[in-house]
């Protein structure tokens, strides 16, 4: 006879609550309320005082009728605001919308209207664009956030920060949500073709990240982080709450200058910090003298796009630790992680930057990730060799865009989410993005990975940044077209750089133009792909082949 495990054992109040990071902070106060929380400037506040005023946020919105469920939307740097709005948002059962700062007024009219955002919180910075916005959108409360060193305009919005906070309660009982499913914060993708979409984070999938983040890294308690990662995107990777959950120091960061980041650095003595390989690689390219007097050992995490191999190497050579982690917006940010394996330290560094560029396996807390056929759904070989759509499953997964249902069902069509992003699954089991779908060249009926293309080019020493689109060609069809930053004082030419290209790819693969100059980048790193395809296609050559 079966035991009956369910008769009499359910759920209560004393053997069950729901999964949620803004208990991280309580703890965190708790237990060590006098340990540093946070940095900025002649800022310093502790754990006890950073709750006090998280709950005076919490308390402050209730005052100014936010209910459970309503938007409340932040347009701010990586400040200390940025950082209790994480916690005081949800605490008064509101959903975090973090804003791209860098975005335009129609794309951020566009993102409070569909959030239904009833009050903003903006910083000084943006002071302009607020007062627009607030004129635009009926009925949206404005909250001027002048921070310390921030400019000063204390003449936009409704009420200031630091006023709605003394209006508030430094005890305010704030519960978690009902159910760890409630949303808990929305973040807009980039919307490059059509609207953006708006993405949905649970209060579990945040808290499981933020955890998992944990034990990627082994973050030690009081860890010191660096906020060179924009808070906003994918709310700064979940490491708002992965930093509160191990006591850690949120050292705050309005700008990324990689001389201000050596400073910090040597000045706090820096443990960690996250970024996208365009960061890590401005770093690697610093003068040395700016790194002088740092001794101990700084880890980084990279992700947002697969790491040229030739920048592990720098990193590693400059004795910065890289964890290699993957992930998109849907997947509160990396959900994947090349786990290290002890043989590797026996490898030589380039061999070991090869290996570190894998997109690797599942986080801890994640169900699985897996490259399968799409049309088919079924698992592509481990040989390294067959291309399919790389797939998540499980707990770090959106619960889906807000008032999208078709783009919802598609992206989680036959119970995986679709990234978009094609890979292989190597012989070890680890995932190896390829490309984006869209970004795959096919030149006379062959597939170019314009990835394998870019780590050819960031080889070269003189190469800071690379990108490689596809170019369409009269004979071909397409051809690996690139665009790079040079260092400065390079007088390296389109010939030569060709010419090493052709050393290390195929000759179908290499480039057969390259441009030199800035390449556009979003505010988290990434280069714009999409602009780069514009300008391609109103070359000269573009125009003759659609003529």
């Amino acid at each position: 006879m079966t035991v009956d495990y369910d008769s009499g054992l359910g759920k209560n109040a004393a053997n069950f609550a729901p999964l949620s990071p803004i208990d991280f902070i309580a703890r965190a106060a708790e237990v060590y309320g006098n340990r540093l929380a946070i940095v900025h400037g002649p800022v310093r506040q502790n754990w006890r005082e950073t709750y006090q005023r998280a709950c005076r946020l919490a308390s402050g919105l209730r005052k100014l009728g936010v209910e459970n469920g309503d938007t409340v939307a932040v347009m701010l740097p990586n400040t200390p605001a940025m950082v209790e709005a994480h916690f005081g948002v949800p605490m008064a059962g509101a959903v975090l919308n973090a804003l791209n700062i860098r975005l335009n007024l129609a794309s951020l009219a566009f993102m409070l209207r569909h959030g239904e955002a009833k009050v903003l919180l903006a910083d000084s910075e943006f002071a302009d664009a607020a007062r627009q916005l607030a004129q635009q959108i009926h009925g949206l409360y404005v909250v001027a956030v002048n921070d310390i060193l921030g400019p000063d305009d204390p003449a936009f919005g409704n009420t200031d920060y630091e006023s709605l906070l003394a209006g508030g309660d430094p005890c305010f009982q704030w519960r978690l949500p009902s159910d760890e499913w409630n949303a808990i914060a929305l973040n807009y993708t980039s919307g490059t073709t059509g609207d953006p979409k708006g993405v949905v984070y649970h209060h579990r999938g945040a808290a499981l990240n933020a955890i998992s983040n944990i034990l990627e890294w082994d973050l030690p308690k009081h860890a010191v982080y660096l906020w060179t990662l924009p808070m906003f995107h994918c709310n700064g990777w979940c490491f708002p709450w992965t930093i509160a959950a191990r006591a850690g120091v949120n050292v705050c960061l309005r700008k990324f200058e990689p001389k201000l980041v050596f400073d910090l650095i040597r000045e706090h003595k820096i443990t960690h910090y996250c970024a996208a390989p365009i960061v890590h690689a401005a770093l690697a390219n610093a003068p040395e003298s700016w790194r002088q007097g740092i001794r101990d050992k700084v880890r980084g995490m990279v992700a947002g796009a697969p790491p040229p191999p030739a920048v592990l190497t720098k990193m590693e050579a400059m004795g910065f630790d890289l964890v290699h982690v993957y992930g998109l917006t849907e997947v509160y940010g990396p959900a994947s992680v090349c786990a290290e394996q002890v043989e590797w330290s026996t490898l030589t560094a380039d061999e070991r930057a090869q290996k570190k560029s894998h997109q690797g396996v599942r986080y801890h807390l994640q169900t699985a990730i897996t490259v399968l056929d799409p049309d088919t759904m079924q698992p592509v070989a481990a040989d390294g060799k067959e291309i399919g759509e790389i797939m998540f499953r499980g707990n770090i997964c959106m619960k889906g865009y807000l008032k999208n249902p078709q783009a919802t069902h598609n992206a989680f069509a036959g119970g995986w989410f679709h990234t978009g992003d094609l890979g292989v699954i190597a012989e070890n089991g680890y995932i190896k993005l390829k490309d984006r779908s869209k970004d795959i060249i096919i030149s006379g009926g062959e597939n170019i990975s314009s990835v394998e293309v870019e780590d050819a080019l960031y080889r070269h020493p003189d190469v800071l940044a690379a990108a490689v689109v596809a170019k369409p060609d009269e004979k071909w069809g397409e051809t690996p077209c690139a665009f790079v930053e040079l260092k400065e004082g390079s007088t390296l030419t389109e010939e030569a750089l060709i010419a090493f290209c052709r050393n290390i790819l195929a000759g179908f693969k290499t480039p057969k133009a390259i441009y030199f100059g800035p390449l556009p980048k979003t505010s988290t790193g990434k280069i714009q792909k999409f602009e780069l395809r514009k300008r391609i296609r109103s070359s000269s050559a573009i125009d003759e082949n659609n003529g």
